[in-house]
């Protein structure tokens, strides 16, 4: 039975007895509730449009049908979710344990990425971080950031310009922090935290906290491994 602290999960997967499969699992819990799935990509944001209750979290496959010869993956929908839905946090579930699709993913916006022969723990791990944390970054996706973007600026210092109040929020939003739990830690109230955030995602050119981490890794900021 949906609480409201129940999350909210949407399904993009074409493979039937794999979504068939994670809806199982998911039901396993009783913290999520799953409310919206698609075999496709394509159809996802005409379906959401007239859909009463939006997801909280979109489970979506990398890989997923054409439509008219045309492609369109996991990654053409993660952009076209963060334009026009973007409370919904969207994490990507792959075969592929590839670091090129991992940093494209990540920078097309996606909140988290697991491959998916991942334990069921982290699949629920994952969820819950992306949708109270705003990421879910795991050794697997710091890995690919590092070696694809941290090594190719050496201490190179801010590229904008970063009060050291909204550093030190970026440090803690890094170390997984929710705004809450830094509220708390700076004596600041969560409305002051989600400002600095806000100034930060602009200054940056952030998409989500998926991408702080990663301007904060390519300059420097943090060394998470």
């Amino acid at each position: 039975m949906q609480t409201p602290d129940t999350i909210k999960i949407g399904i993009v997967e074409d493979q039937l007895l794999f979504r068939e499969g994670i809806k199982a699992i998911l039901h396993n819990w009783g913290d999520f509730s799953v409310i919206f799935e698609s075999a496709d990509g394509h159809s996802v944001i005409q379906k959401l449009s007239t859909t009463a209750v939006l997801p909280d979290v979109m489970l979506v496959d990398l890989m997923l049908p054409s439509i008219n010869n045309k492609e369109y993956r996991g990654s053409h929908l993660t952009l076209a979710l963060g334009e026009l839905y973007p409370s919904i946090k969207v994490l990507i579930l792959s075969v592929h344990d590839d670091e090129n699709f991992i940093i494209e993913l990540v920078k097309n916006g996606a909140h988290g990425y697991l491959v998916k022969d991942c334990d069921p723990q982290e699949l629920h791990d994952a969820i819950v971080a992306v949708y109270t944390k705003g990421s879910y970054i795991n050794s697997r996706t710091l890995t690919a950031i590092q070696n694809n973007m941290g090594r190719k600026v050496k201490s190179k210092k801010l590229l904008v310009n970063i009060s050291a109040r909204e550093e030190e929020i970026l440090r803690l939003t890094c170390q997984q922090y929710t705004a809450e739990e830094i509220a708390n830690k700076l004596f600041i109230s969560v409305k002051t935290v989600n400002g600095h955030r806000n100034n930060l995602l602009i200054k940056t050119g952030s998409r989500n906290v998926t991408g702080l981490v990663i301007y904060a890794i390519k300059n420097n900021i943090v060394s998470l491994i």
